[in-house]
């Protein structure tokens, strides 16, 4: 996958490295680096992944990265399902029927 300018790419930076990180922060976040991952248009001409490129993000930042992907697609979800949660909306309307039917 090679990605020509105006691309739009995700990129991968660290900020600070394990030892550059401040000393107040809990012990556990100071052992691993400070990353970024951004998206936007590839400013280079032509660049494939793992290269050193700039973006300019949808905002109009411009910022610098090495290259993951071209077109990245969204992988996140909102989790399982949580079963407690199906009811809800039901039980509201319910509630404030009977409220409304009461004259509160």
């Amino acid at each position: 996958m090679n990605a020509k300018k105006g691309d739009w790419v995700r990129i991968h930076k660290i900020l600070l490295t394990p030892e550059e990180r401040a000393s107040r922060i809990p012990e556990d976040t100071r052992k691993v680096p400070l990353e970024m991952w951004d998206k936007g248009f590839l400013v280079n001409d032509n660049a494939s992944p793992g290269d050193e490129v700039e973006i300019e993000t949808i905002i109009g930042r411009r910022i610098t990265g090495c290259l993951l992907e071209k077109n990245p697609r969204f992988s996140h979800s909102w989790g399982f399902c949580i079963p407690e949660t199906l009811h809800i909306g039901r039980q509201v309307k319910q509630i404030l029927a009977e409220r409304e039917a009461a004259g509160e």
